[in-house]
């Protein structure tokens, strides 16, 4: 489907707004020659922008699918991408209605639902083997609504919506207004010091601080999604599933997932200790390990 036939909330809030980010995104991944573009997917939520980047003679692992959370992509996981694919092929995807280089209009309600379907219809013109669908945050819920098939032959799952209600703390609470009414670079690095593990917090400028001013400053941010039901999480009783979260993560933390990811996954949480809601970002390699036990 073309984009400007999508019908939803539109994430940016000017058209320059959109070529500003996109520019950025498109400068962040073209320092990476081992990033390459993948065709351009057209779905029922428009065009989908995916990169590959593959391990060469190293590659010995299952390749990974990244569905990254709410306000990221390709673009800003660009370093946690270089860990995971020194062993193994990864496709990253810029999901439909966040800020990035897919299609700018978020779906409407539901909301998961119709991500869940879009990871149905994309899935299969992304890869011809089975992968692991890799998601954080709200890309571990969209991975959760999609249906299980032959191309995905494990969840994991890294300090994952969809299975409880997000915390949120005093601190993060007096970070986000702020951010939101007068972005600039250390409004930023205090909302992303907030979610961050204690051995991650910046001094200076967060390294991700200049990628969220540009989101505060351009784009429309959305909330997490509320708990998936149970009839959406059964048909995923028998595919390998592994749930991890930060020791420190200010929305899923290891006690508010312990009970919903056994009573619904029937999975333990790996806990990331010392990183924080950006465990993906923050501990690349412990996650990078956690994925060969599902290879």
């Amino acid at each position: 489907m073309l984009d400007s036939h999508v019908r939803g909330a539109h994430v940016y809030r000017s058209e320059s707004g959109a070529r500003t980010v996109r520019s950025w995104c498109e400068d962040e991944i073209s320092g990476w020659t081992g990033l390459v573009p993948l065709p351009v997917v057209t779905s029922e939520l428009g065009t989908t922008r995916a990169f590959r980047a593959s391990a060469g003679a190293a590659d010995t692992g299952t390749p990974v699918v990244v569905l990254n959370g709410t306000n990221f992509n390709t673009a800003s996981s660009v370093e946690p991408l270089r860990v995971l694919a020194r062993d193994r092929t990864v496709i990253s995807v810029d999901v439909p209605g966040q800020p990035g280089l897919s299609c700018g209009v978020r779906p409407r309600s539901p909301r998961t639902a119709a991500y869940g379907a879009w990871l149905d219809e994309v899935l299969p013109q992304l890869t011809d083997e089975p992968v692991i669908v890799l998601g954080h945050s709200l890309g571990a819920a969209i991975a959760l609504a999609a249906k299980p098939s032959a191309f995905t032959k494990a969840l994991m799952l890294v300090c994952p919506a969809g299975l409880t209600a997000a915390g949120m703390t005093p601190e993060v609470m007096r970070a986000v207004l702020p951010w939101m009414i007068g972005p600039r670079d250390s409004k930023s690095t205090r909302l992303l010091n907030s979610m961050s593990g204690p051995e991650h917090v910046s001094a200076g400028v967060h390294p991700l601080a200049p990628w969220m001013t540009l989101v505060a400053r351009h784009c429309r941010t959305s909330l997490a999604p509320g708990p998936l039901t149970m009839e959406c999480l059964r048909p995923w009783s028998d595919v390998p599933r592994l749930v991890t979260t930060g020791s420190d993560d200010t929305f899923f933390s290891p006690a508010r997932l312990h009970g919903p990811a056994r009573r619904l996954l029937d999975a333990d949480v790996r806990v990331l200790e010392g990183a924080g809601h950006l465990a993906l970002h923050e501990r690349p390699e412990r996650v990078a390990e956690l994925l060969r036990e599902l290879d």
